[in-house]
């Protein structure tokens, strides 16, 4: 008899013998700039958790209190099985940080993605998207149904080329772009694809993930940092990394949520989220929004102290590695030449204390040491990070 799955065991033999082969890392305590791994305390380099807050205290409260007020989950479809005043107040506090009318808060930001992308494209369509940007993102655009085509990572003419090229043979036309790219670090040029969205009758939605509570005077993303706040935007992001919780929201008009309310498959047949994801997301963003207004003790502000963190382990990097990419965030990346060497490096650095992941195909186009920078990352933890990257790449 044949075997209809045996070609799965084949597939992993190939993944394994490319040293693409991944499995998660097992780890114990609570979230912070220092973890349990395999029964031993490890400096974390490996978290999205910019701000540190996935551990603090006051979301951990403000889940607890949900949770036993409303119990552990929303238990169906908002539409069907209604929603809880958390989950507007919510909503409201998203569009109020993001400076929007409005906001919808979906179950993750892959949802968010999936949901927004297919519901405002179809096959009359056209999408460009940046050809480093997040699954999500392309999945989404794929899911549409939409012409889709890719252009050179941030590269605003291109886009323009393609835009000459094909918006007229499309009804509507969207631009897809990472605000931060999760796997390098670097920035999208947001000012030059709005006039572009602008000049060529086009809607562009910005992946703010991991810029939302870390760029931006007041911590809401890079459409704060670029001053393009107020332009017509469709604002997506999470609440899983400086945000501390779960979930992803899109934020923009009245009118564009309204319609994802009622178009959007991924939130209109998905359980809300839990009461308990929910309260401790809202907390950041009081957290955040505090940060912002309290002149008295700059020392106590998260975002401050983080690009502190970020500037000198930049610079110290810098100095020394032709291999860093280029970043404008908290991600840094060392580019290495094989899949291999990452993998041992990492090894490495995790003898030392020292948890860094290696980044391999196909996830990117190059193997490399992805570095994340949390504002709770103690000055010594910092040190002691550059000091053993000097000795493993340095070292003769």
């Amino acid at each position: 008899m044949s075997d209809s799955y045996g070609w799965i065991d084949e597939a992993l033999s190939a993944i394994h013998r490319a040293n693409w082969y991944r499995s998660p890392k097992l780890i114990a305590g609570r979230a912070g700039a220092v973890v349990q791994l395999d029964g031993r305390s490890v400096i974390n380099f490996a978290s999205n958790d910019y701000l540190g807050l996935a551990g603090d205290e006051r979301l951990i409260q403000s889940a607890i209190a949900a949770t036993q007020e409303y119990g552990t989950g929303s238990t169906g479809s908002r539409l069907i099985t209604g929603h809880r005043q958390l989950h507007q107040d919510l909503e409201r506090a998203i569009a109020q940080f993001k400076q929007t009318e409005d906001a919808i808060v979906f179950s993750s930001g892959y949802l968010a993605n999936l949901g927004a992308i297919a519901a405002l494209v179809g096959k009359r369509d056209l999408i460009l998207s940046d050809q480093y940007n997040h699954s999500s993102l392309r999945n989404g655009a794929i899911l549409s149904g939409a012409t889709l085509r890719d252009y050179a990572h941030c590269n605003v003419e291109n886009v323009r080329e393609i835009l000459q090229q094909q918006r007229d043979r499309h009804r509507r036309c969207l631009i897809l772009t990472d605000s931060i790219f999760s796997m390098d670090g670097d920035l999208c040029p947001l000012p030059q694809l709005l006039d572009l969205a602008d000049e060529f009758d086009s809607m562009l939605l910005v992946d703010e993930a991991h810029a939302t509570g870390v760029l931006g005077a007041s911590g809401s993303g890079s459409v704060e940092h670029f001053g393009c706040t107020g332009r017509p935007i469709i604002q997506m992001g999470t609440l899983s990394k400086a945000l501390g919780s779960l979930g992803g929201y899109v934020a923009g008009s009245a009118s564009l949520i309204d319609f994802l309310r009622n178009r959007a498959a991924s939130w209109i047949y998905t359980t809300g989220l839990s009461p308990g994801d929910t309260a401790a997301a809202l907390t950041a963003i009081r957290i955040i929004t505090e940060d912002r207004d309290s002149q008295s003790d700059r020392s106590t502000n998260r975002r401050e102290t983080l690009w502190q963190n970020v500037n000198w382990l930049k610079q110290n990097l810098t100095d020394h590695f032709s291999t860093l990419l280029p970043s404008e965030s908290p991600i840094l990346c060392l580019q290495v030449d094989r899949p291999t060497t990452a993998l041992q490096i990492s090894s490495d650095l995790l003898q030392q204390g020292l948890f860094v992941p290696a980044i391999r195909p196909p996830t990117v186009p190059t193997s490399r040491l992805r570095i994340t920078v949390m504002a709770t990352h103690q000055s010594t933890q910092l040190e002691h990070l550059a000091a053993s990257l000097h000795r493993i790449f340095l070292s003769p």
